[in-house]
């Protein structure tokens, strides 16, 4: 929940997920302490899968850490436990994934983003983005996963070193 248009949310995506974070020794004597990252139920529209899906989070357990960098570079730390349904709003269809992360998310000064998941996460994108990306449309996918965005919060890249887990259209449908 961690979550950045194409990466939805799951604003509550870009927020969430879990595991272990280090930060470089620069990064770690600054910013707030550990703070719960919230995860509100939100539904992703007919257009990402032909039909409407609905995600909630049974399990919130996940935190986030804000750290700034003298030259204004902005990172955010998520780590935790998260899981996600996601529910077939036509059938009612529900799968429920471990999307424990963690992630790391970037800000440059100029608002360009690179958004690194580690471990399971749910991923989403615009059908068009995921033709171009070689991805599912909305997926959890294991391992590696980073995304990097223009100050307009379009992707640029996107690279996964690891797998897609789930193909979460295609287990609903």
């Amino acid at each position: 929940m961690r979550r950045i248009g194409v990466i939805v949310a799951l604003g509550a995506l870009l927020g969430m997920f879990g595991g272990v974070v280090t930060a470089s020794p620069a990064l770690a004597a600054r910013g707030p302490k550990w703070q719960i990252v919230p995860a509100d139920p939100f539904t992703l529209p007919a257009t990402f899968c032909g039909f409407g899906i609905g995600v909630s989070f049974p399990v919130n357990k996940e935190y986030s850490k804000l750290l700034k960098t003298p030259d204004g570079v902005v990172a955010t730390l998520t780590t935790g436990a998260l899981t996600a349904s996601f529910t077939n709003l036509g059938t009612g269809k529900t799968i429920t994934e471990n999307i424990s992360g963690p992630l790391k998310t970037t800000v440059s000064p100029d608002g360009s983003a690179v958004v690194a998941f580690k471990g399971l996460t749910a991923f989403v994108l615009e059908p068009a983005q995921a033709k171009q990306f070689g991805l599912p449309i909305v997926s959890v996918t294991a391992g590696a996963l980073t995304a990097s965005f223009d100050p307009d919060g379009n992707p640029v890249s996107v690279s996964l070193q690891g797998h897609v887990q789930v193909d979460i259209c295609a287990a609903l449908s």
